[in-house]
């Protein structure tokens, strides 16, 4: 959209930019049309703007794929965006607050928009949580922010937000834009920022909430020695810092985004997940073998039952909070049985010699870190879903928060039961075949009078 049209078309509106919404307009169509070729959008390809104003990127996107999202907060707008792009799905709100667990149903999606300079950082975190379905996020920001997202270790713009975001994706600062080409202007240049997801393993694994913790800890006085900053959390910095070949007297700005993970994922008897490896004896758990009317008839190692598909015993435990969201967790990759699927808020198997419910409150424990009482909801017999496994669903209630094994847990969230419906509906091969019959059934055992 040229200068001249975008100043038409706001005064047919009467809607000149708002300074408390942080409205710059671009109109350099060139420009519009080199950020929308950094997306790469195919036909068909899902895509989400944010802020899309009067539409300079959203008609060139549009060009490539109709399966488009507009969040646009400007409620003057709404109707002008509903008229323009009758094709896309238009949605009044705050980007800030959109829940982006509405997302998951649709798989895959790429982001990108001219991000209000105020609330950036909100944005950029709220669509870049661990379960963010995004492939590609592209934002034009201020640009200072972008160096500071984009930084790297000892430079004055390395702080807890590059490292934060930094451990899942890559920032690359593509190009700097004037002030001219936005209407208002802005005192300041702007950046086009690329960010992509990092492959998985490529930094050590690590509990999240321990390395958020220990990052805003470390940062939150970036004068002082992390040795100091980090006793609340690391009473053995010491010893921490000697295995990590760590100096003691390191700030926060000089350890990479990688040295911060093995920081979190450091424990007194050495990392907690080395190389990738979870810990699992497939070879020495032991489990009962059961005849079809869940009978033992014999025992053997876990490898044995899984390559030789044995009937065995499992537990699934749905655990819902107070809003009545269920909580599912993403399987780890290191999993010999369905890495990086979702599944149930816990789940394992029946060891030898023990029983089901014992089993469900110890699998609470180990998965979540809680204790909770759990009750009986089926008994599901053994078929392909299952993995050959009599399994007993349970139901526990809590609200969090958890404590998730990295090594058994990639990361976990609370979704609606709306969210999940569509979702498995939509996507059934994000989830683990077990947790879907589970799933199944749990519905209707709440359907009943």
């Amino acid at each position: 959209m040229k200068l001249s049209e975008l100043q038409a078309t706001l005064r047919a509106l009467d809607a000149s930019p708002t300074k408390s919404l942080g409205q710059n307009f671009l109109h350099d169509r060139n420009l519009a049309e080199w950020i929308v070729s950094r997306l790469e959008l195919t036909s068909g390809e899902r895509w989400l703007e944010i802020g899309p104003g009067l539409g300079s990127l959203t008609c060139i996107a549009q060009e490539h794929s109709k399966n488009g999202i507009l969040i646009e907060k400007d409620d003057r707008l709404i109707g002008f965006l509903g008229t323009q792009f009758p094709s896309l799905q238009v949605v009044h709100g705050d980007a800030c607050r959109f829940d982006t667990r509405e997302l998951m149903a649709g798989g895959p999606i790429k982001i990108f928009g001219n991000l209000p300079y105020y609330v950036s950082s909100q944005i950029i975190f709220n669509f870049t949580a661990a379960f963010s379905p995004a492939r590609v996020l592209l934002f034009t920001l201020q640009k200072e922010l972008a160096e500071r997202f984009a930084s790297t270790p000892n430079c004055k713009d390395y702080g807890s937000p590059t490292v934060l975001i930094g451990r899942r994706w890559r920032v690359e600062i593509l190009r700097t834009l004037p002030g001219s080409v936005f209407l208002p202007a802005p005192k300041v240049e702007s950046s086009v920022v690329l960010m992509t997801p990092r492959e998985a393993g490529e930094f050590p694994d690590c509990d999240d909430k321990r390395f958020c913790a220990l990052v805003k800890l470390g940062f939150s006085q970036r004068r002082k020695q992390l040795g100091k900053l980090l006793e609340p959390l690391l009473p053995a910095w010491t010893h921490a810092a000697a295995d990590l070949k760590i100096p003691t007297t390191a700030r926060a700005e000089a350890l990479t985004i990688r040295q911060w993970c093995e920081l979190a994922a450091w424990t007194p008897q050495g990392p907690a997940i080395v190389s990738g490896i979870v810990g699992q004896d497939v070879h020495g758990e032991t489990f009962d073998i059961v005849d079809d009317e869940d009978r033992i008839i014999g025992q053997t190692s876990r490898y044995e039952v899984h390559k030789q598909g044995l009937r065995h015993r499992a537990v699934h435990i749905f655990v819902l909070n107070e809003s009545d969201e269920l909580f599912l967790q993403k399987r780890s990759r290191w999993k010999d049985v369905c890495p990086l699927k979702w599944d149930s808020s816990a789940a394992g198997h029946v060891n030898a010699g023990q029983d089901y419910e014992p089993t469900a409150l110890r699998e609470l424990e180990e998965e979540l870190g809680i204790k909770a009482s759990v009750r009986s909801i089926s008994k599901i017999t053994p078929c392909e879903e299952t993995g050959h496994e009599f399994v007993v669903l349970f139901e526990a209630h809590h609200s969090g928060p958890f404590d998730l094994p990295p090594s058994e847990i990639e990361y976990g969230e609370w979704f609606t039961l709306s969210q999940i419906c569509e979702w498995t509906s939509r996507r059934p091969e994000d989830f683990a075949p077990g947790f879907l019959k589970c799933w199944d059934v749990w519905r209707r055992s709440r359907a009943k009078p």
